[in-house]
């Protein structure tokens, strides 16, 4: 069902102020990613709208804002430089196929597979890297050509004016939680530069820095459908395709584990399969549409989390005020300071931040530790995407080498020279050397029963084990009892499978995670 807003005049207050909010946080944001992925800033500022309402009218999170992000520029570079920004439009149209099909199938639901520690990682990473992307404004054009730190007078007065934005947001929802703290603070800082004539950098300065034009500026028209104009050959899918799988896939992750974490802030759960749709929609337009495409912003989401934001409506809103700037109002949003930005986007890193994971040092295991620390260095060494898949692979070695030590048997011999081995733990791929040096068939008597019932095989590997334990006894001449091993293992041995007996009331009934099955 789709609900615009909470029920009440309060929430819609809410969800429009925080969308005002949201969308002066976006435009610097939308313009820098947009020099960083090698296009025009309209090309970014046109993926921010589109991707904020889309996501927001069909995706499944509300309150999660979409727009264009770094992690994503980043992939398009390459492509941009060697083939142009047409073949950019097709690989963002590809990618968002890609996303559909994704939700359709049902894809969403293994963000569940990412564990915790991937988790605090993911959010500490990515705060780390919204806080290293905020230094860039304290770098102006230098006289030799390239950036250079600001010194002296600029210097102090942005470090003042991001100090006051930070101290406005801070304190003011003790007084009052009618406006927004970041819009009251943006609004407040701007008036104090101009009324002060403060020599403060603003958003016009970073695009006249970055674009190296002096008549920069974010005015434009509407959006308009454009097919992109690639040959359909084989040879542009061979060119587009590669771009198309990284961007589908780095999009779904990092708007998937945003997801979760807004879940979590929330106490509300979103749909993970829906916003896969939503995401590849929204990536589909963006490419007949001019937009370099994007995906769930961390950085823009709090702001709307914590400017109270929390229906479909603040996302909406956020868009269209986005789309304002850009037609009619360009001229207001050029002349904030950019420090008033910077200031709302450190109080973000802030709240961001779990600083608790500090606590957790020492408390919990050391493996954990290490994950949640590697998945937080790749995010910013590398990107989000190789971090997740880092952490999660790490996290299953671990957990398969916990499993592997779980391996164990008792064993005694009655009173006619039987030996019976009753084994526990699971028995898979990294369990199978733990398994094989249980038994000893040079040493064991005549006969010897091997009873499974309090554990579990679970792949070909553990399969293989059984079949070469089999083959151990049979060339040390000793007789092998099998028990209690389920039906489809017994189907899938080859050499032990005479040896197994079966007990149809006592045997268990699982499935084995093998080829041959098929």
């Amino acid at each position: 069902m789709f609900q615009l807003t909470c029920p009440g005049s309060k929430c819609v207050k809410n969800d429009v102020l925080s969308g005002l909010t949201v969308s002066l946080a976006l435009v610097p944001e939308a313009v820098a990613f947009a020099f960083v992925a090698g296009v025009e800033p309209l090309v970014g500022l046109y993926a921010a709208f589109m991707m904020g309402i889309i996501t927001s009218v069909i995706g499944g999170r509300p309150s999660m804002i979409s727009g264009a992000t770094g992690a994503m520029a980043v992939v398009m570079v390459a492509l941009v430089a060697q083939h142009g920004v047409e073949y950019l439009f097709a690989a963002v149209v590809l990618a968002g196929v890609i996303q559909i099909a994704a939700g359709v199938l049902h894809l969403g639901k293994f963000i569940r597979m990412v564990p915790h520690p991937v988790m605090l990682g993911f959010v500490n990473g990515l705060a780390i890297v919204i806080f290293l992307a905020q230094l860039q404004q304290f770098q102006v054009p230098s006289d030799e050509g390239g950036m250079a730190w600001m010194t002296g007078t600029p210097l102090w007065t942005m470090l003042g004016l991001v100090a006051l934005t930070m101290a406005i947001i801070h304190f003011l929802p003790k007084l009052t939680t009618a406006v927004p703290a970041s819009l009251a603070a943006i609004i407040i800082v701007t008036l104090l530069a101009i009324t002060l004539g403060l020599d403060a950098r603003s958003v016009q300065g970073v695009l006249q820095d970055m674009s190296g034009d002096p008549a920069a500026s974010i005015a434009g028209g509407l959006p308009a459908f454009h097919i992109p104009t690639i040959p359909l050959t084989f040879e542009s899918l061979r060119i587009i395709l590669p771009c198309a799988f990284i961007l589908a896939a780095v999009g779904l992750i990092e708007s998937l584990l945003t997801m979760s974490l807004i879940d979590e802030l929330t106490e509300t759960r979103g749909r993970g399969n829906k916003e896969c749709i939503g995401q590849g929609v929204a990536n589909s337009v963006n490419g007949f549409f001019g937009g370099m495409g994007g995906c769930a912003m961390i950085g823009q989401s709090m702001i709307n989390i914590n400017s109270g934001g929390r229906g479909r409506l603040s996302g909406i809103s956020a868009a269209l005020f986005l789309l304002g700037f850009i037609l009619f109002a360009s001229g207001l949003i050029e002349i904030i300071p950019v420090a008033a930005l910077v200031g709302v986007m450190f109080m973000v890193v802030m709240g961001t931040f779990e600083w608790a994971s500090f606590r957790l040092l020492g408390r919990i295991p050391l493996a954990d530790t290490f994950v949640g620390i590697l998945v937080a260095v790749v995010t910013v060494l590398t990107d989000l995407a190789i971090a997740v898949v880092v952490g999660v692979i790490v996290s299953a070695l671990v957990f398969a080498w916990e499993h592997a030590k779980q391996m164990r048997a008792e064993t005694h011999t009655d009173r006619y020279g039987i030996k019976y081995y009753s084994l526990h733990g699971p028995l898979f791929f990294g369990s199978i050397q733990a398994f094989a040096d249980i038994f000893e068939p040079k040493n064991d008597p005549q006969e010897v029963i091997v009873d499974f019932a309090n554990t579990r095989v679970y792949d070909h590997s553990g399969l293989e084990a059984i079949d070469s334990l089999a083959e151990r006894y049979m060339r040390a001449g000793k007789t092998l009892h099998i028990r209690h091993l389920n039906q489809e293992c017994q189907n899938l041995l080859v050499k032990a499978g005479d040896l197994v007996e079966v007990n149809m009331m006592e045997d268990p009934n699982y499935h084995v995670a093998d080829d041959r099955i098929a």
